[in-house]
């Protein structure tokens, strides 16, 4: 009878090592996957987990620990910090690596105020009199610098309210930006002025009337559209002409405020250019009047003493050009020679 027992006992005892087999090795295997800590960790929203700090967490993965820096910075935990952090959740035995701190970085979408600008300015563009994109000046109530959003805010800025009046010149602009998450899209508002320029020339210096411009004086600004009209002079064009009025230092050049250049000024000594069928012809003269190139101006022939009508062609020259007699028509010139030609002789008197 106790040799039935002491069998039953051994055949139970195999049978109970036999099963443990299996735990043993499933325990040790277990064992090899070691949480350890990662050296840098990048999180996609506002909340790090024990799954981002270490790899091989497990269960306890999604318990949130610490709170993520600011959209596009990085922070760092120390490691002894993270560690106690790590206990009051269970998470005990993890590999440090050695390691004495762990960088945080939060991921962003930056949207840079260049950006801004001209996401503005297409919105605004064309409406009620505002010109090209390009050209309209923008002065925010305030300034909206970087913008930085989520990661998932991948859409483009869609304007969905755009108010503009032209006679305060202010804007009231309101963006969304999608958010590829299925949350709500992110909203900027946008407040200002807005006002169309163009280039023109500015003086850099005080001129007088009658003054020519010189490269150095003038330079090219934008400028308010209103402040010029349609009348801006264009650098290349100013530069060589000659000032109609006194204008400061400062101040942009229109058209009108300029003229070509007198090449010819009263009473100025001048030669006189007669020009004809192979005749040059070049006589001292004195100018009546002032001109620019192309311009008609009286001259005193001071050989003849008469006045005649010139067009100035350089600096110190009026032109005359003499008509050439046009030839006889044939018939009168046939008559002419069909027709005798009289002589009338006078006897001297006698002595």
């Amino acid at each position: 009878m106790m040799s039935m027992i002491a069998r039953s006992f051994l055949i139970a005892a195999a049978l109970l090592a036999v099963t443990a087999l299996p735990a043993t090795a499933q325990v040790r295997g277990e064992s090899i996957a070691v949480p350890t800590l990662r050296a840098s960790v990048t999180v996609a929203d506002d909340i790090v987990r024990v799954g981002d700090l270490i790899d091989n967490a497990g269960s306890a993965g999604s318990i949130a620990i610490y709170r993520a820096p600011d959209l596009g910075t990085t922070g760092t935990l120390p490691v002894a910090q993270v560690l106690n952090v790590l206990r009051t959740h269970q998470v005990i035995g993890v590999d440090t690596r050695e390691l004495k701190e762990i960088t945080v970085t939060r991921l962003a979408r930056t949207i840079d105020s260049k950006e801004i600008e001209q996401q503005l300015a297409r919105a605004l563009e064309g409406r009620h009199g505002l010109g090209r994109a390009g050209n309209i000046a923008l002065t925010f109530d305030r300034d909206p610098g970087d913008l930085r959003l989520e990661a998932t805010n991948t859409g483009a800025m869609q304007p969905v309210a755009v108010r503009y009046d032209p006679r305060s010149t202010r804007f009231d602009v309101t963006f969304e930006v999608s958010n590829e998450a299925g949350t709500a899209p992110y909203k900027l508002r946008l407040t200002g002025t807005a006002i169309e320029t163009i280039e023109a020339a500015v003086l850099t210096r005080n001129v007088e009337r009658g003054d020519v411009l010189k490269a150095s004086d003038v330079v090219v600004e934008r400028r308010p559209k209103a402040e010029i009209g349609n009348d801006a002079a264009v650098r290349d064009s100013a530069v060589g002409m000659q000032m109609r009025r006194q204008i400061r230092a400062g101040q942009a050049l229109r058209t009108a405020d300029m003229a070509k250049p007198d090449l010819v000024t009263r009473d100025q000594n001048v030669t006189l250019v007669y020009r004809t069928s192979g005749l040059y012809l070049t006589i001292r003269g004195k100018a009546m009047d002032g001109g620019a190139e192309g311009d008609v101006v009286n001259v005193m022939n001071l050989q003849s003493k008469r006045a005649v009508t010139g067009v100035v062609t350089g600096r110190g020259e009026v032109s005359i050009s003499v008509a050439t007699p046009r030839a006889a028509p044939a018939a009168d010139a046939a008559s002419s020679d069909s027709a005798p030609v009289k002589l009338s002789s006078v006897a001297p008197n006698a002595e």
